[in-house]
């Protein structure tokens, strides 16, 4: 019958059958194989280093994970705490050396200029002469002073401000 509607003889039907239950055990010896070692590869995998689970595993690098996370925010913290805390820092210093008093002995007088990032701070004037060393203090805000700078202040002052090229000695 199926040779009538075919046109094809059931010898060669029951050979390609064969032929194609041949490839299907082949295939699954084959599967059999890759799974075979895929289950091995997982087995080791599982077991770890000196017989430690990966859940074992797992769970220390996520406690590792959760202590760099908590340690990140108090570094964050400590960051800020530090950028408040430099606001009200010296952060620029200018500082000149004179002679006071010409042919006395050297440069021993300075004016040491100090402020911080608003230029708020002082210029300290040490006077060095024969009787003694006096120093005098004035107040600056906002990079000016109330009070009239001498020329060696103010040459501190902008030093301390960046407005001069270089150190002045």
């Amino acid at each position: 019958m199926i040779e009538q509607y075919l046109g094809i003889s059931t010898d060669y039907i029951v050979i390609g059958l064969a032929a194609l239950i041949l490839l299907l055990i082949i295939l699954i010896i084959s599967n059999m194989v890759q799974m075979s070692k895929l289950k091995k590869r997982y087995e080791i995998f599982m077991e770890g280093k000196d017989a430690q689970s990966l859940e074992d595993t797992l769970i220390k690098r996520l406690n590792q994970v959760d202590d760099l996370i908590d340690d990140n925010a108090k570094n964050e913290e400590d960051i800020k705490a530090l950028f408040n805390k430099m606001d009200v820092t010296f952060q620029k210093a200018g500082i000149k050396k004179y002679d006071a008093f010409n042919e006395l002995g050297g440069k021993l007088s300075f004016a040491l200029c100090l402020l911080n990032e608003a230029e708020d701070g002082f210029v300290l004037n040490a006077v060095h002469s024969r009787e003694g060393c006096y120093t005098y203090i004035k107040e600056i805000i906002g990079g000016n002073s109330i009070l009239v700078l001498s020329k060696e202040e103010q040459e501190a002052l902008d030093d301390a401000k960046g407005l001069s090229g270089e150190v002045s000695e």
